[in-house]
C-alpha cells in the first residue's frame, strides 16, 4: 500500500512511500465503503487480532481512527487515538451513540479520502456506549476531537463519509482528483 505525502500543499509534486501496514485501506470512491456494518456476535481473539492489526495500519498511514469497513470488515468495529504519541488508543465494537450535545467545526480528513480536508460540523460531546477489547460493556463521554472522530468513524459504519457532508459539487470534485491520482500513480508503478 502506498501512502500519499505532501511536501508543499501549493506544488503538485506527490511523493509515495511504501507502508508496511498489514490491511489496505479502501479509497473513495469504492463503493465497499458504502457498506452498513453488521453487529459483532462474539468477541474472541480473532476479533482481537483485527483489532491490532487495524491499529498498525492506522498508525502506519498517520491516522487517529479508522473503522472495520474502512479495511474492508464490514462489522461494527473501530479503532481510536487522538494522542499526539499514540498513547491512548480506544477500541469500540458494537459502537451506539447515545446523546449528542452543541456543535463543533473541524476540518476532517479521511484516510479513505487521502489528501482532502473540508470543514465539517460535528456535535462537540457525545455520550457513546459500545464493548471494550476484552466483551466488556462500558459507557463514554467524548469531548472535542475524540468526539469527533468517533462520529466520523461511527459514519463509516453507517456507510457514511464525510464528504457526503460536502456540497455534491466538492464531493465530485474530489473523486475525480483521486481517481486522476490512482490512474496516475499505477501507470508509475507499471
Amino acid at each position: 500500500m502506498f501512502q500519499r505525502i505532501d511536501f508543499d500543499p501549493k506544488q503538485s509534486r506527490l511523493a509515495y512511500v511504501q507502508i508496511m501496514a498489514k490491511l489496505k485501506i479502501l479509497e473513495f470512491p469504492d463503493p465497499r465503503l458504502r457498506t452498513k456494518a453488521t453487529p459483532v456476535d462474539v468477541v474472541d481473539d480473532k476479533l482481537r487480532a483485527l483489532v491490532d492489526d487495524m491499529f498498525e495500519t492506522m498508525y502506519a498511514a498517520s491516522g487517529i481512527g479508522l473503522a472495520a469497513t474502512q479495511v474492508d470488515v464490514h462489522k461494527r468495529l473501530l479503532v481510536a487515538d487522538v494522542s499526539a504519541d499514540n498513547d491512548d488508543p480506544y477500541v469500540l465494537i458494537n459502537p451506539e451513540i447515545l446523546e449528542k450535545e452543541g456543535t463543533i467545526v473541524t476540518d476532517e480528513g479521511c484516510l479513505s479520502v487521502p489528501g482532502f480536508y473540508e470543514e465539517v460540523e460535528r456535535a462537540e460531546h457525545i455520550k457513546v456506549r459500545f464493548l471494550e477489547r476484552d466483551g466488556t460493556e462500558v459507557k463514554l463521554e467524548a469531548t472535542g476531537l475524540l468526539a469527533v472522530c468517533i462520529q466520523h468513524e461511527v459514519d463509516h459504519l453507517d456507510g457514511k463519509l464525510f464528504v457526503d457532508y460536502l456540497s455534491e459539487a466538492k464531493r465530485q470534485r474530489i473523486r475525480k482528483k483521486l481517481l486522476k491520482e490512482r490512474r496516475q500513480q499505477a501507470a508509475v508503478i507499471a
